[in-house]
């Protein structure tokens, strides 16, 4: 990403297609981009709420229950949820940190190669991932026993279709 230095801004991101982008071209609402590689982009900020990929219940055991490394962020918290896909798939994520830009209104921004809908299934995927690590060290082998039963049964496809429909969105909100 480059500074701005003279009028007319170039602050950019060179998204995981081989575009570069303005960052100027992302706001607060937008989940999605329909960049010029012909794709569908998910867009993230760190302003957006953990909610807009899972429900509030779990938002909170996570953040009683995930201890984090960082002094800025020590609640988990949506850089949390988009650190773990970019370790994953660290070629689809484009990042880039605006903290010291005022004017757009975010301070770190993701945009994956993958559209809106897939990330949700990703997040979800890797969330419950977390959740069985978590369980494996339980010490009770019913407790891991039940939770893998219920894992067989859960779609994630279904689960994210569920939850979109559900949400009561308005057009500025920033969770879809």
């Amino acid at each position: 990403m480059t500074k701005p230095g003279v009028p007319g801004d170039t602050r950019t991101v060179d998204l995981s297609c081989g575009e570069t982008v303005p960052v100027t071209e992302f706001d607060l609402g937008m989940r999605e981009f329909e960049c010029a590689c012909g794709d569908a982009h998910a867009v993230v900020m760190d302003v957006h709420p953990p909610e807009r990929f899972l429900p509030e219940f779990l938002v909170e055991v996570l953040q009683e229950t995930v201890e984090t490394t960082s002094e800025e962020m020590p609640e988990f918290d949506t850089p949390h949820l988009l650190g773990v896909v970019l370790e994953e798939f660290p070629g689809e994520v484009a990042t880039a940190d605006l903290s010291e830009e005022g004017d757009v209104g975010y301070a770190l921004l993701w945009v994956t190669g993958f559209d809106a809908r897939r990330l949700h299934e990703i997040i979800v995927e890797l969330v419950i991932e977390l959740m069985e690590h978590a369980v494996s060290h339980a010490e009770n082998d019913a407790t891991i026993q039940e939770f893998e039963r219920q894992m067989l049964d859960f779609d994630v496809s279904a689960f994210v279709e569920q939850y979109r429909s559900e949400r009561d969105l308005d057009a500025d909100d920033v969770y879809a």
